[in-house]
């Protein structure tokens, strides 16, 4: 060996450099390539993308092949530059060599192509992939036997052999996902998304609304006044009661109503005659859950009931599409006496409105982990029912309480100025 030329031997050992680097940085861009865009290109018959998938859905084979190639490549890599130093320098030229060797297999072999592989690597892990396809098959006793031995050692350490789980995202690593899609889908398309990963997070507690609230007709009152008070509803499904909303005896179509009032043959029996069973829905239920019951049970409006079967609030069809939608209108001034902006830029609000929507709608941070409504927000942050005239902070933002009435704030003013801190 001594007769061969420096030069031959200065070829081999750049060649085995650039074949270090090879492993190196095929290993980074193999890794580092987004498994479903590449599972979308494999569908879409690209050969190099068909390949690396194949590859990495054995990762442990391919992680064996890349290092026993690289081990090997790079055992011989110091064989051979200390043989060269020692041919130049004796052996003053075996540490030179070795201080050399440390540095350029950092940078050309390590640090220089994963860098490379990091930025492009589909380039890299498709090419890649026609040299360790047959690899791998021309070595798979080799790295049949390397596999085994590490599951054998790692039993030893009672570590779990566990099956590849796979790429699958997690609900919150999707909704990131989707988060970071800005540019690449419309922004109203991504809040619909959203919208949709975030249902499983609300129940239909948090959407309903409040029984105080809930229109309808009552069989017990002046019979006058519900005909005045019927076309005045602007809903499609009236609930009848008797008395209280807790004696509800049915829910009627509007569609079915009108006919009726037309023909001037509507009472409480003709009334009663076209109700539908009420459906309810226990407290607590999430807005998934109950988006495929109405779907399951064909109806569009159900009544929220506590674990005594009192009915607590109304939720409709509707209200759970716009949150995955949002509001159908988004001027907070259409939305009638829920929100009314002053000439100051303040906000006149209900207080029986629901805190997640103040949120959403002003772009406000109140707290939505306790009472639902600004009314509950109020009474519980200062422990009383306030006076007209109260002002307090929560969250940092500035409340006024304008109206109380029956033992409830009804009417509140909001100032969106910057929040300070909570007091």
């Amino acid at each position: 060996m001594n007769d061969i030329p420096l030069s031959i031997l200065f070829g081999a050992l750049f060649v085995l450099i650039l074949l270090s680097g090879f492993f190196s940085g095929s290993e980074t861009g193999l890794m580092s390539l987004n498994r479903y865009r590449l599972k979308h290109r494999a569908e879409g018959h690209h050969g190099g993308a068909r390949r690396a998938w194949d590859l990495l859905q054995k990762p442990e084979q391919l992680i064996s092949l890349i290092l026993l190639g690289n081990n090997f490549i790079n055992i011989l890599i110091t064989q051979l530059a200390t043989y060269i130093g020692y041919r130049l320098y004796g052996d003053t030229g075996i540490a030179i060599a070795t201080g050399v060797l440390t540095v350029m297999l950092l940078l050309f072999a390590e640090v220089m192509p994963k860098t490379i592989a990091a930025r492009r690597p589909e380039p890299i892990a498709f090419a890649a992939s026609y040299v360790y396809q047959p690899l791998l098959k021309l070595l798979y006793p080799l790295i049949l036997a390397i596999n085994a031995l590490v599951r054998g050692s790692m039993r030893l350490l009672g570590l779990q052999d566990k099956a590849h789980s796979g790429d699958a995202l997690t609900s919150e690593e999707l909704r990131i996902a989707v988060s970071e899609t800005a540019g690449l889908i419309p922004a109203s398309h991504r809040d619909m998304l959203l919208g949709i990963l975030d249902l499983e997070k609300i129940k239909v507690d948090d959407i309903m609304v409040p029984r105080n609230d809930i229109a309808g007709i009552d069989l017990a009152a002046d019979w006058d006044d519900s005909l005045e008070l019927i076309p005045r509803l602007p809903f499609t499904r009236i609930p009848v009661y008797e008395e209280s909303i807790d004696n509800l005896v049915g829910v009627a179509l509007m569609r079915k109503i009108l006919p009726l009032l037309l023909s001037d043959n509507f009472n409480r029996d003709s009334l009663k005659s076209i109700l539908r069973e009420p459906y309810y829905i226990p407290e607590g239920t999430p807005l998934t859950t109950q988006l495929l019951n109405f779907q399951k049970n064909r109806r569009r409006m159900g009544f929220v009931v506590d674990e005594y079967g009192d009915i607590q609030g109304l939720v409709t069809l509707e209200d759970i599409l716009e949150e995955i939608v949002g509001e159908f209108t988004s001027d907070p001034n259409a939305r009638g006496s829920s929100f009314f902006r002053d000439i100051d830029g303040s906000y006149l609000l209900d207080g029986a409105t629901h805190v997640r929507d103040i949120n959403r709608q002003l772009g406000t941070s109140l707290p939505e982990d306790g009472p639902r409504t600004l009314n509950g927000l109020i009474t519980e942050h200062l422990e009383m029912i306030p006076e007209a005239g109260t002002s307090l902070k929560i969250a940092g933002y500035p409340l006024e309480v304008m109206q109380v009435k029956n033992n409830m704030v009804k009417t509140v003013r909001l100032k969106l100025d910057e929040p300070e801190s909570a007091s």
